[in-house]
C-alpha cells in the first residue's frame, strides 16, 4: 500500500483537502494527515482521523517515543501539501522546522508536491515567487494555482486546483518517480484550431486535446515547468500547467513562438487548420432560395512546426505530430525533414479513430532513423513513452534537427 503524507495548511481551501484525502484512501493509499495548527481552525482533527482511519498529530511532542518528526517523512512515498499557504512555502524554502509538518518536509526523501492556495497578490509577491523558485530548484514540485473565485468577492490566480486534478497529478508522480525533466521548460500545444467563416461558422477539426493534455501531465509529473497552449479544449486544466488559450491557427502560432523562445522542449500535439477562408463575412451567410452558395476561397495557414524547426537553437528538442488518413509513415518522414523536427509522432486518424478517444496507437520516428511502434495504449502511457524518447534526445542533443 503506497504511503502518502497529506499536509494541510490554514486556509479556506482546507475543506477541499477532505475530498483529496477521500480520493487517496478509496484508491488504496495509506494516508497520514499532518495538519498545521491553523488548519485545524478550518477542519477539525476528528474529521481527518475519520477520513484517514489513522490518528492525527500536529506537534513533534505527540507520540514523542516514535520520533514522528523523522519517521513520518522517511516512511512516505509521496508528500502532498494542499492547500500550501505562502507561509508554508516560505518556511520550506528557508528550512524552518517549527511544527510537525515542517519537520516532515525537511526529513522527506520522496517527491514533495505543493498545491498553493492564496490571494493573487500573495502569489505574485516577489517574496513568494522567490520561495517558489527556490523550492523548484531543489526538486520540489510547486504546481501553479488555478484561476477563479477566491474568498469574498475576489477572483484571480491563487485558487486551489480541484482535488481530482491534484490527485491525478499525484498519481503520475507516484508512478513515474522520475525527475528527468526537472529544471526543464516544456511547451505543449493541444486541441484543434478554428478558422472563422462568418460570425457563427468556422472551419475546424475533430481534435479533442486529450493527447496534448496527457503530454502536459506527463511532463509535470517528471518535474518540468509546463506551458500548455490549448486551442478550443474543454478539458480540465492539468494541475500545475500554465495554460494559454487560443482559437485560430494564427493565435496558436503567436503564442507558441513566444513560449518556445528559450524552452527546452516543444511538443506540437495540437491540430492546426492547414487552411483558412480568404475572407470572413461580417454577417451570417444566408441561404438563398434555390441558389447555390458562393464558393469559399481558402488560403494556406503558416506551418508553425516548420517555423519553430528553422528557428530552434542548440539543445532544444522539437516534437512534431503527423495525423494521417493514409500513407502515414511515408508522409511523416517527409514532414520530419521539412519541419526539422527531432521526433515525429505518427498516427492514423479518422472519424472514429484517435480523435476524442482515451487510447492511441502511434509510431515514434526519430531524426536519427529510429522508429518505435507502440501498440494501443492509454494516452497518458503514450505521453510517457514519448518523453522517454525526448530524454534520450536531450542526453545526446548537439543541436539542429535532421540534416537536409
Amino acid at each position: 500500500m503506497p504511503e502518502v503524507v497529506l499536509g494541510v495548511c490554514g486556509g479556506i481551501a482546507a475543506y477541499k483537502a477532505c475530498e483529496l484525502l477521500r480520493l487517496f484512501t478509496e484508491s488504496g493509499h495509506g494516508v497520514r494527515v499532518v495538519p498545521t495548527a491553523s488548519a485545524l481552525r478550518f477542519v477539525g482533527e476528528p474529521t481527518w482521523a475519520a477520513l484517514s482511519n489513522r490518528p492525527v498529530a500536529t506537534e513533534v511532542w505527540d507520540d514523542a517515543h516514535e520520533v514522528p518528526h523523522v519517521r513520518i517523512g522517511r516512511a512516505a512515498e509521496l508528500v502532498v501539501v494542499a492547500p500550501a499557504t505562502a507561509d508554508i512555502l516560505a518556511k520550506a524554502a528557508h528550512g524552518i522546522a517549527d511544527d510537525l509538518l515542517t519537520n516532515t518536509l525537511l526529513t522527506a526523501t520522496c517527491p514533495v508536491v505543493y498545491a498553493p492556495a492564496m490571494h493573487t497578490e500573495m502569489w505574485e509577491n516577489p517574496a513568494t515567487r522567490a520561495n517558489v523558485a527556490t523550492l523548484r530548484s531543489r526538486g520540489a514540485i510547486v504546481i501553479e494555482p488555478a484561476v477563479g473565485r477566491l474568498t469574498g468577492r475576489d477572483t484571480g490566480k491563487g485558487r486551489l486546483p480541484e482535488p481530482a486534478a491534484i490527485f491525478e497529478y499525484a498519481l503520475r508522480v507516484l508512478r513515474a518517480r522520475r525527475r528527468d525533466l526537472a529544471g526543464r521548460h516544456v511547451v505543449v500545444t493541444a486541441g484543434g484550431t478554428r478558422e472563422p467563416l462568418d460570425p457563427v461558422r468556422f472551419l475546424g477539426n475533430r481534435s479533442s486535446g486529450k493527447q496534448g493534455y496527457a503530454l502536459a501531465r506527463a511532463a509535470l509529473a517528471r518535474g518540468a515547468r509546463v506551458t500548455l497552449i490549448a486551442a478550443n479544449v474543454t478539458l480540465p486544466d492539468p494541475a500545475g500547467a500554465d495554460v494559454l488559450r487560443v482559437g485560430t491557427t494564427e493565435e496558436l502560432r503567436k503564442a507558441t513562438v513566444e513560449a518556445a523562445a528559450g524552452a527546452d522542449i516543444v511538443v506540437m500535439a495540437a491540430a492546426p487548420a492547414d487552411f483558412r477562408p480568404a475572407t470572413v463575412a461580417e454577417q451570417k451567410i444566408k441561404k438563398t432560395d434555390g441558389g447555390a452558395p458562393d464558393p469559399i476561397t481558402l488560403v494556406t495557414n503558416p506551418d508553425i512546426a516548420a517555423e519553430l524547426g528553422a528557428a530552434k537553437g542548440p539543445g532544444q528538442v522539437l516534437v512534431a505530430f503527423a495525423a494521417e488518413t493514409h500513407g502515414a509513415l511515408e508522409h511523416a518522414r517527409q514532414k520530419m525533414v521539412r519541419k526539422r523536427a527531432d521526433l515525429i509522432v505518427v498516427n492514423e486518424v479518422g472519424a472514429d479513430r484517435v480523435f476524442g478517444q482515451d487510447r492511441n496507437t502511434v509510431t515514434v520516428l526519430g531524426a536519427d532513423g529510429s522508429a518505435e511502434a507502440l501498440d494501443e495504449l492509454s494516452k497518458d502511457d503514450v505521453a510517457d513513452r514519448i518523453f522517454d524518447h525526448v530524454v534520450v534526445q536531450l542526453d545526446g542533443q548537439v543541436g539542429g534537427g535532421p540534416q537536409v
